[in-house]
Protein backbone atom coordinates (compact mmCIF):
# COMPACT_ATOMS: atom_id res chain seq x y z
CA UNK A 1 0.00 0.00 0.00
CA UNK A 2 1.27 3.45 -0.91
CA UNK A 3 1.40 6.04 1.86
CA UNK A 4 -1.09 8.89 1.43
CA UNK A 5 1.62 11.50 2.08
CA UNK A 6 3.78 10.01 -0.67
CA UNK A 7 0.89 10.14 -3.14
CA UNK A 8 0.41 13.83 -2.36
CA UNK A 9 3.97 14.70 -3.40
CA UNK A 10 4.23 12.41 -6.44
CA UNK A 11 3.62 13.86 -9.91
CA UNK A 12 3.56 12.39 -13.39
CA UNK A 13 7.12 12.57 -14.75
CA UNK A 14 5.84 13.29 -18.27
CA UNK A 15 3.33 16.13 -17.72
CA UNK A 16 3.93 17.01 -14.03
CA UNK A 17 0.23 16.56 -13.16
CA UNK A 18 -0.96 15.08 -9.85
CA UNK A 19 -1.44 11.31 -9.64
CA UNK A 20 -3.83 8.99 -7.80
CA UNK A 21 -3.83 5.37 -6.76
CA UNK A 22 -6.05 3.01 -8.78
CA UNK A 23 -5.67 -0.59 -7.71
CA UNK A 24 -2.03 -1.56 -8.28
CA UNK A 25 -1.23 1.45 -10.49
CA UNK A 26 -0.37 5.10 -9.99
CA UNK A 27 -2.45 7.00 -12.58
CA UNK A 28 -1.86 10.49 -13.96
CA UNK A 29 -4.95 12.66 -13.45
CA UNK A 30 -4.38 14.69 -16.61
CA UNK A 31 -6.92 13.30 -19.14
CA UNK A 32 -4.62 14.17 -22.05
CA UNK A 33 -1.76 12.13 -20.55
CA UNK A 34 -3.33 9.41 -18.37
CA UNK A 35 -0.20 7.26 -18.05
CA UNK A 36 -0.41 4.38 -15.57
CA UNK A 37 2.72 3.60 -13.57
CA UNK A 38 3.25 0.18 -11.97
CA UNK A 39 3.88 -0.50 -8.29
CA UNK A 40 6.47 -3.21 -7.65
CA UNK A 41 7.10 -4.57 -4.17
CA UNK A 42 5.28 -1.54 -2.72
CA UNK A 43 7.43 0.96 -4.64
CA UNK A 44 5.97 3.17 -7.40
CA UNK A 45 8.00 2.86 -10.61
CA UNK A 46 7.65 6.41 -11.94
CA UNK A 47 9.51 5.90 -15.22
CA UNK A 48 7.88 7.00 -18.48
CA UNK A 49 9.30 3.92 -20.26
CA UNK A 50 7.60 1.63 -17.71
CA UNK A 51 4.18 3.34 -17.89
CA UNK A 52 1.13 1.96 -19.66
CA UNK A 53 -0.61 4.25 -22.10
CA UNK A 54 -4.38 4.79 -21.64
Amino acid sequence: MIDKELLEILACPKCKSPVKLEGEKIVCQNPQCGLKYPIRDGIPVMLIDEAEKP
